[in-house]
């Protein structure tokens, strides 16, 4: 009994220590002058990022050993990156293979099957982004064919 209330003590008071210590670095970090201002720049960079869109150029479709050679390249690094944890760039690069797919609704059903059920998601409204960013590109090129016409 003697033992087990010792072993509670010591495991409160090395709780406090630590909860401490964590307190007393993220008060030193954020009275840090440049603290702020390495967040702002991170996050700008983080956003810039991730409205560029696809990093990746989409080869010439024309060229199908190309296509092929691109999407395979594709799939295999969507698929490290997924198991190595970065699941963002992972889903990119899934994403770019999907667009040169000649099937994609057997591939994304392959993938529905494969992926975790979160990272399928992600990869849905990545696919709507990206057809959202190509509807708007089509239209802004219809409006600009049509002030050419006039």
């Amino acid at each position: 009994m003697e033992m087990s209330k010792t072993i509670g003590i010591a495991a409160g008071v090395a709780g406090t220590l630590f909860l401490g210590y964590c307190i007393y670095f993220d008060h030193k970090r954020r009275k840090d002058p440049d603290f702020k201002k390495k967040l702002r720049e991170r996050r700008k960079a983080k956003k810039a990022s991730a409205s560029a869109g696809p990093r990746t150029t989409i080869p010439n479709l024309t060229d199908h050993e190309e296509v092929q050679r691109f999407f395979l390249q594709e799939i295999q690094t969507g698929e490290a990156l997924i198991s190595a944890g970065d699941i963002e760039n992972g889903v990119e690069h899934l994403a770019n293979a999907i667009i040169v797919c000649g099937q994609p609704t057997q591939l994304l059903q392959v993938l529905q099957q494969t992926l975790p059920a979160q990272v399928f998601a992600l990869l849905i409204t990545r696919m709507r982004q990206y057809g959202n960013q190509a509807s708007e590109n089509e239209r802004t090129k219809l409006q600009d064919m049509n002030d050419d016409l006039e």
